[in-house]
C-alpha cells in the first residue's frame, strides 16, 4: 500500500510541473477558440535553439566521461527504435480498416523520437533535482535513426511483396478475346501517383521489381540532414570538439526553459487542432496512440533498469530512456516518412502522433515514468 500511495502521489504532483502546464494550456485556448498564432519561424529557432543545448551537454558529457559507460544505453536504444515498427506491424496493421502501410508509418513516427518531448523531460528531472547522465539526451539518435530506416525498409518490402502477389494472381486469371481490360485494386497504394489503370499496363510494370533493394543509406543520410537531428548533432560535436562552456552557461542554458514554455504552448495548440484529422482513418489510431507511448516506454524502461543494475546507469538515465521511447517524431520523422513511404497516409500517422501520442508522452508518461523510477526507489520524492 505504501509503494501504491507514494507513486499516486508522486505522479499527482509531477502533472503540476510548469513545462506540463504550458502543453495543457495551449489545448485549452486552442479549444476556446483564441485567435493567438506563434510564427513558424520562431518555433523553427526555438526548436534549434533546444536541440542546440542538448546536444552541447551531451557532447562536453561524452568528453569527460568513459565511452564504456554508453554502450549498453545506446544498444538498448537502437533495439527499442526497432521493436516498436515491429509491435506497429503485427499490432496496429491487424487491427480492422488499417492499412498495413499507415501502421509501418506509424510505427516508424512513434519509435522516432521527438526532441521536444525529450527536452521536457530533462526539464522535468531538473526541476525534481533528480541525477542523470548529461550525455543521456545524445541516445536520441540512435533510436531516432534506426526506427525511420526499420519502417522505410519493412514498409518497401511488404510493398514490394504485395506487388508481386498482385503480378502472379493478374497473370494467373485469363482475359476473354475482346474484353475490357481489367482495373487493378489500388490496396495500399492510394496516394500513389501514375496506379497502373489496367491488368497489362500492371503488369509491364512488374518487369525487374524482383531486383529492386531498399537501399538503406540515403534512408540514414535523408535522417541526418533533417533540421532537428541536424542541430543536435551540430551541439553534440561542438561540445565533443571544441570548449563552448562559455557560450553554453552564458546563453543556451538560461533560455532553455523558457524557451521550452513556449514550443509546449505551440504543440499544445497543435495537439488539438490536429484532432480532426483522426476523423478521416480508422478509429484504431486513437487507441494505439493512447496505449503505445505506455508499452513503448515500458519497454525502454525495462531494459533500461538492466543497465541500471549492470553498469550503474542512473534511474534518471533510465527515466529519459523511457521517456524517449514514449515520445514520437515531431520535425524530422514527418518528412522523412513522406518521401520514404509515399503511399502512406499522413492523416494516420501525423495525426495519431500530433493530435494523440505527442500530449500523452509529455502530459503524461513523464510523470509516470518519474513516479515509477521514484516508486521503485532510488530517486528523491517530489517536493
Amino acid at each position: 500500500m505504501d509503494f501504491l500511495s507514494l507513486f499516486i502521489t508522486d505522479f499527482v504532483m509531477q502533472l503540476r510541473s510548469p513545462t506540463l502546464a504550458f502543453l495543457i494550456g495551449g489545448m485549452l485556448i486552442a479549444a476556446l477558440g483564441s485567435e493567438l498564432v506563434i510564427p513558424e519561424s520562431i518555433c523553427t529557432i526555438i526548436v534549434f535553439m533546444l536541440l542546440m543545448k542538448i546536444g552541447l551537454t551531451g557532447g562536453i558529457a561524452i568528453r569527460n566521461s568513459s565511452l564504456t559507460e554508453m554502450v549498453l544505453p545506446m544498444i538498448f536504444a537502437i533495439m527499442v527504435g526497432i521493436l516498436v515498427v515491429f509491435i506497429a506491424r503485427f499490432t496496429l496493421a491487424k487491427l480492422p480498416k488499417v492499412k498495413v502501410v499507415d501502421a509501418i508509418a506509424t510505427g516508424g513516427l512513434f519509435g522516432a523520437v521527438s526532441g521536444s518531448t525529450m527536452a521536457a523531460g530533462l526539464t522535468v528531472l531538473e526541476e525534481q533535482n533528480i541525477q542523470y547522465e548529461a550525455w543521456a539526451g545524445a541516445l536520441y539518435p540512435f533510436m531516432d535513426i534506426p526506427a525511420l530506416v526499420a519502417a522505410i525498409v519493412v514498409a518497401n518490402i511488404y510493398l514490394n511483396k504485395k506487388k508481386r502477389k498482385e503480378a502472379a494472381y493478374s497473370m494467373a486469371q485469363p482475359v476473354a478475346a475482346g474484353s475490357m481490360a481489367q482495373p487493378v485494386a489500388a490496396g495500399d497504394y492510394p496516394d500513389q501517383k501514375g496506379y497502373p489503370s489496367n491488368r497489362q499496363e500492371y503488369l509491364s510494370q512488374q518487369q525487374g521489381d524482383g531486383e529492386n533493394r531498399v537501399k538503406i543509406w540515403p534512408i540514414i543520410e535523408e535522417s541526418l540532414r533533417g533540421s532537428a537531428l541536424s542541430a543536435m548533432l551540430l551541439g553534440l560535436a561542438l561540445g565533443l570538439f571544441t570548449r563552448p562552456e562559455s557560450v553554453y552557461e552564458g546563453f543556451y542554458d538560461p533560455a532553455f526553459r523558457g524557451l521550452l514554455s513556449i514550443l509546449m504552448l505551440v504543440m499544445g495548440m497543435e495537439a488539438w487542432s490536429r484532432i480532426g484529422e483522426l476523423r478521416k482513418v480508422a478509429q484504431w489510431y486513437v487507441v494505439y496512440s493512447v496505449i503505445a507511448p505506455f508499452a513503448h516506454g515500458l519497454l525502454a524502461f525495462g531494459l533500461g533498469l538492466i543497465a541500471h543494475y549492470t553498469t550503474g546507469f542512473s534511474l534518471g538515465g533510465v527515466v529519459i530512456l523511457a521517456v524517449i521511447a514514449a515520445s514520437s517524431s515531431d520535425i524530422s520523422g514527418p518528412p522523412t516518412l513522406r518521401a520514404g513511404i509515399p503511399s502512406a497516409n499522413p492523416s494516420a500517422y501525423i495525426g495519431a502522433s500530433t493530435a494523440v501520442g505527442t500530449p500523452i508522452a509529455i502530459g503524461v508518461c513523464i510523470p509516470f515514468f518519474v513516479g515509477l523510477a521514484q516508486a521503485i526507489g532510488g530517486l528523491p520524492p517530489t517536493p
